[in-house]
């Protein structure tokens, strides 16, 4: 007999086919020294539950919208073919403002806004040779580089943050940095130690050290200054991401970039899964 109808109990004889099994088994197992087995009932959907489903309730509503446009427009026009026209291209630009304003994507999976620029100015540079990483955890924490960036003048963290405008961004003695009262050290030391994880973990896979430098990209208040270095850390407006990379020399050549993006993709896991 099957090994799929194996029973937890130790009998092979699956209790579900009773009706198949010879005259004289089936009286044995009506009767009341056989043991018996009891099944809890399988619960069917009823159609209230399905209708409070998501995926039925955005059709309920499609349709109602439909509806209603449609009525309307052919109450006015006297003409009920326009009407269902009417209707017809309401849900349709239903189905596609609904389709571009949501998202399957849980909210705190999605890039934010600074990430988003950052990202539109990184792809810019694949033209010139550059290759980029989204969103890479560090194994072991829960901490993860924003945007890697491997090209011809070296290996980079850009973590993007956008920070309140109505606060000023200011530096102390060259060493501390500040958003309005707040003290950004711990954002500093968390940049800091997220490149040199990364540069660690992908120097050991390369045969070789490879620094990558560390750097916030802030957006929302003004930076008073181009590039300033901060506990070991590149500080600087937003919309320079691109420049600060690109404005030095040349370090690396294309068959190293891409051994070390490879290497990069394998050592730092994609923080949400690849695709």
């Amino acid at each position: 007999m099957d090994s799929d109808n194996q029973r937890e109990d130790g009998h092979n004889a699956s209790p579900i086919w009773v009706s198949d099994r010879p005259e004289g088994e089936r009286t044995a197992a009506a009767t009341p020294s056989a043991p018996t087995t009891t099944y809890a009932p399988v619960e069917r959907a009823s159609v209230r539950d399905l209708l409070q489903e998501p995926r039925f309730r955005r059709m309920r509503n499609r349709a109602l919208v439909a509806i209603g446009v449609a009525i309307v427009v052919g109450f006015l026009l006297r003409d009920w073919r326009l009407g269902v026209t009417a209707g017809v291209v309401a849900a349709v630009f239903e189905a596609v403002y609904r389709a571009r304003s949501h998202s399957t994507v849980p909210a705190w999976r999605r890039a934010s806004v600074a990430e988003r620029r950052t990202e539109g100015q990184l792809r810019r540079l694949e033209r010139s040779g550059y290759r980029t990483l989204h969103a890479r955890a560090i194994p072991g924490s829960e901490a993860q580089i924003d945007h890697l960036v491997v090209g011809p003048t070296g290996v980079y963290a850009v973590d993007s943050e956008k920070w309140d405008k109505r606060l000023p961004v200011r530096v102390q003695s060259g060493k501390k940095l500040f958003h309005g009262p707040f003290d950004m050290k711990p954002r500093l030391t968390e940049a800091k130690w997220e490149a040199s994880q990364a540069s660690e973990l992908i120097s050991k896979a390369f045969g070789r050290e490879v620094v990558v430098v560390p750097s916030l990209a802030i957006y929302g208040p003004p930076v008073p200054w181009k590039i300033m270095t901060i506990r070991g850390v590149d500080v600087y407006q937003g919309d320079r991401a691109r420049k600060w990379i690109t404005k030095r020399e040349r370090a690396l050549t294309p068959a190293e970039i891409d051994r070390l993006y490879d290497i990069a993709a394998q050592v730092l896991p994609a923080r949400y899964g690849e695709g």
